[in-house]
């Protein structure tokens, strides 16, 4: 079973995803130039919106190369000196991961680290407190076998549903690496792009009058543009990824479509404030193990006309899946819309229409399994 989530959003003159130049991404996407917001700035999004964490019930994980100071709060919280804690806690983190050669705090990688595993971590460094500060905790066999107990007791399997959707690398400990439930793809524009220059000043205000021109001077790049977006679940991994627990997995899913639809990235929000829901989702529950992403709709731009990108786009949407259906079939497949535009007419999606993001996400819901 999969689920899939489908989007157009239209994002007001806004720079939310930057590259190496400061500028907004992009691609060459059907011969021409399209906006991009990447992956990893979505999920990061989703992953870190309060509805997320509100929804399962599960407090949200950290991507860290400091599990030493996670520790470290958890232990001193439990009454133990700091300095105790600190070398425990890095004689730890060197049995669990890779360390930085020029840090022996910090890990060579970030670490994507659920609540659960640092509490039962600094449970069992408690529960083995004295035999390990006994000497150099450095030197303890008790912190290697405990390590390799906490490693093996992850292995494949989470109990946070952030990690169980998104996944785990670690290429120097592949033990405790986890299969991602979930397939994000970039978000591109419908239609082509240009790069645009916003040239701002800022005034000194306790020289005024005393001087012409500006404080300082600057330069930002922009874009403005509508977006598709894609993303798949897979049920199957994501059950075995949370070791079989289906309701969490049931949550994890409602948590995931509220925080995808909500989020928005947070690059330049402060100069730009393009905070626009997206107006037009699509979700689809299928049985066939097939997946659609609906980019080709728009292999060839779309162009705004007198209705604008946003209808034209829809509309793109909505005769590509009707095509896809007409030659691949309906398989079986459960699926739910909603647009904020009443007036456009829909040729395949019309029976799909729901009132509002709540009846979306029950329909979702009710096709998955209660246990």
């Amino acid at each position: 079973m999969f689920i899939e989530i489908h989007m157009i959003q239209n994002f007001a003159p806004s720079n939310l995803n930057r590259d190496d130049t400061n500028n907004p991404k992009d691609c060459e996407f059907g011969g021409v130039r399209r906006a991009r917001i990447s992956s990893q700035c979505i999920k990061r999004a989703t992953r870190q919106h309060p509805i997320f964490a509100e929804t399962t019930a599960v407090p949200s994980s950290t991507r860290t190369r400091y599990m030493t100071r996670l520790l470290v709060t958890a232990l001193t919280n439990q009454g133990k000196p700091v300095e105790d804690a600190q070398s425990v806690a890095e004689a730890f983190a060197a049995q669990y991961a890779k360390m930085d050669k020029k840090e022996k705090d910090r890990s060579s990688v970030l670490i994507y680290l659920s609540a659960g595993e640092i509490e039962t971590i600094s449970a069992g460094l408690l529960e083995e407190w004295d035999d390990i500060t006994i000497a150099d905790p450095g030197e303890s066999k008790v912190l290697v076998d405990m390590a390799k107990g906490i490693v093996k007791s992850s292995r494949d399997r989470t109990s946070a549903p952030d990690i169980a959707l998104f996944g785990r690398m670690l290429a120097e400990t592949p033990e405790l690496n986890i299969d991602a439930a979930s397939q994000v793809a970039h978000a591109i524009s419908t239609h082509r792009v240009n790069m645009e220059m916003d040239f701002f000043t800022a005034v000194d205000d306790l020289v005024t009058g005393e001087e012409t021109g500006a404080g300082m001077i600057g330069v930002t790049g922009y874009n403005s543009a509508c977006f598709y977006r894609y993303t798949r679940i897979d049920w199957g991994q994501l059950v075995n990824n949370l070791d079989g627990d289906v309701p969490l997995a049931r949550r994890a899913v409602e948590a995931f479509l509220r925080a995808n639809v909500m989020a928005v990235p947070t690059g330049k929000q402060t100069s730009f404030a393009a905070q626009n829901p997206p107006d037009l989702l699509l979700t689809v529950v299928r049985q066939d193990g097939q997946s659609w992403s609906l980019a080709n709709a728009f292999e060839k731009p779309v162009y705004p006309g007198k209705d604008g990108l946003v209808k034209a786009s829809i509309l793109a949407l909505d005769h590509y899946w009707g095509a896809l259906q007409r030659v691949y079939g309906n398989g079986q497949m459960h699926t739910a819309a909603l647009s904020l535009h009443d007036e456009v007419r829909f040729d395949t999606l019309n029976d799909s229409l729901v009132d509002n993001l709540e009846s979306c996400v029950k329909a979702v819901l009710t096709e998955l399994p209660q246990e």
